[in-house]
């Protein structure tokens, strides 16, 4: 292999094995081991580049490798999709807790945890009452998210059966990453109470140097994790550092194999080759569909002679719940044909509801009193179905047969 092959090569392993790391909890030696030796031969250079930009510590052990993720900037869309109740969390959390006092592969019972977690949480003037089915559901759902991280590991019942009767069981046995899920603080977290920004100050010197490495990690977290950062989303500071380092950004993202690209309103950053690790818009969910398709109808309203429709300050349009609801009505007669008999099934109510938080979530609009904004960057996508010629012919066809 020549030397240009060679190092290209390194490069797309190291792209690979930073994208994994984003999104991914952990890389687990059993569960992948080829990946796990990838991240293992470039260690170096991978904890190297996500301590230097990100202030991501890069967590390496016989068993496992982990990216610290830190939010640059939290919302609820970062918490975990099946939990429905804040109860789902607490019980999430002190199982972990319980957790800390098992050893590897130790064995136990659900019935032992569940009775332990009562009896500590009483103490604490939180009662639970396993009677209770809602309290048994939360629990169930605390524990099939830690058996999805690996962290449990089920050698005998289901957690849904326990739900429905508190007299079924189910026997665990506790993995080497039971430890490793909560992020290590080095200093009090109590201060985070008072002050949710005060512990990461604290990891920083007061120094220049040091207050140009926390902008500089704030910065790339969140061009990291969020769908998109517009320029109006940054204090003053981080907006400067952003527009005049675009350059030392882009070419920095590159190497993990990530695309950034500057427009009026904000820099985005793109994954230019989906993979199965990365969740991206548009999302294999059918109101991705309808999502683009309401982004190509506005885009040609906002053409059009004497429509409503107006682009404000910002690059943002104002969308009324009456406006929104009128356009889903009409993409609906013309495209429900594509659509999953859910989406056509809907009411043009149910559906603005659901397009609304679809959009909100990846960033694509902002709530406003009586409707939305449509961000800029929605106005950059665009959706059509490729046959979309023979959708009224069919739709008619159907109709005369009926």
């Amino acid at each position: 292999m020549n030397r240009s092959k060679h190092e290209e090569r390194i490069r797309e392993e190291r792209r690979t094995c930073a994208q994994a790391l984003l999104n991914r909890p952990w890389i687990s030696k059993q569960q992948d081991p080829e990946l796990f030796q990838l991240v293992k031969a470039h260690y170096d250079w991978l904890r190297d580049w996500f301590q230097e930009y990100a202030g991501f510590p890069l967590l390496l052990t016989r068993t496992f490798v982990k990216l610290e993720k830190v939010p640059g900037k939290a919302y609820n869309w970062m918490g975990f999709d099946t939990f429905s109740h804040p109860r789902d969390y607490g019980l999430f959390v002190y199982t972990l807790w319980y957790l800390e006092g098992k050893g590897e592969h130790e064995q136990f019972l659900l019935s032992e945890l569940a009775e332990t977690l009562r009896e500590t949480l009483l103490m604490q003037q939180v009662e639970l009452d396993w009677r209770i089915y809602h309290h048994r559901l939360s629990m169930a759902r605390a524990l099939k998210k830690l058996r999805d991280l690996q962290v449990l590991i089920v050698l005998e019942g289901e957690e849904n059966a326990w739900a429905q009767s508190s007299e079924q069981n189910v026997l665990y046995e506790c993995s080497p990453l039971a430890r490793y899920v909560v992020r290590r603080f080095t200093n009090d977290i109590t201060a985070l109470e008072r002050r949710p920004e005060a512990l990461g100050q604290a990891q920083y010197p007061e120094t220049e140097a040091g207050r140009r490495e926390q902008l500089r990690h704030r910065v790339y977290r969140r061009l990291l994790q969020e769908p998109v950062v517009l320029d109006r989303e940054w204090t003053e500071d981080e907006r400067s550092y952003v527009l005049t380092q675009r350059r030392s950004i882009m070419d920095h993202l590159r190497q993990i194999g990530l695309e950034a690209v500057r427009y009026r309103e904000g820099l985005y950053v793109t994954y230019p080759e989906a993979s199965g690790d990365l969740t991206l818009f548009p999302t294999p969910q059918g109101i991705s569909d309808v999502c683009l398709l309401l982004a190509r109808e506005v885009q040609r309203r906002l053409v059009e002679p004497g429509d409503p429709l107006t682009v404000r300050e910002g690059g943002r349009v104002p969308l009324s719940w009456a406006a929104l609801e009128q356009l889903l009505y009409d993409l609906k007669e013309r495209f429900a044909p594509f659509w999953s008999k859910q989406l056509r099934e809907q009411t043009s109510s149910q559906l603005a509801r659901q397009v609304a938080e679809h959009l909100i979530e990846w960033k694509l609009a902002a709530p406003q009193e009586g409707g939305l904004w449509l961000e800029p960057v929605f106005g950059r996508l665009c959706g059509e179905y490729p046959d979309e010629a023979n959708v009224s012919d069919d739709k008619d066809d159907r109709e005369g047969t009926g």
